[in-house]
């Protein structure tokens, strides 16, 4: 090639990456929890690189315990980790397909794939520690 042909590839190759940067910095990392269903979870993991999924329903006493927990987590880690909850009375296939039996569950995805998964209500802090461990 010849310089002015190396030129453009590296002009090319550079907006290519700003356009990139731009794209990861435009996306918009909810701050409170989003509502993860059957329909829109695939979309949900794909979209972010970590997304901590809570498996809970109405009626259970631990699940309502971590409520406040996962909403401090969400706004705390806002920009690097996305919050989902998952009634699994209003959606059973995605808790079936990962064998979620006791609730609260909580799921970890990281580019799409189960990095780890708790059962059980858990504290903040220890949610925490879980994600920064995740981050890098």
């Amino acid at each position: 090639m010849s310089e002015a042909q190396d030129e453009d590839v590296e002009k090319i190759k550079k907006e290519m990456v700003d356009k990139m940067m731009d794209e990861k910095e435009s996306k918009e990392y909810p701050a409170e929890p989003v509502e993860v269903t059957d329909n829109n979870f695939e979309e949900t993991i794909e979209e972010y690189p970590l997304v901590l999924v809570d498996f809970w329903a109405a009626w259970c006493g631990p699940c309502k315990m971590m409520e406040p927990v996962m909403e401090e987590l969400a706004e705390e880690h806002q920009g690097d980790v996305v919050i989902g909850k998952m009634n699994v009375d209003e959606n059973q296939n995605i808790p079936s397909r990962f064998q979620v039996s006791s609730i609260p569950t909580l799921v970890l995805f990281k580019k799409g794939e189960v990095v780890d998964r708790m059962i059980g209500a858990r504290g903040k802090e220890q949610l925490s520690q879980k994600l920064e461990n995740h981050l890098n």
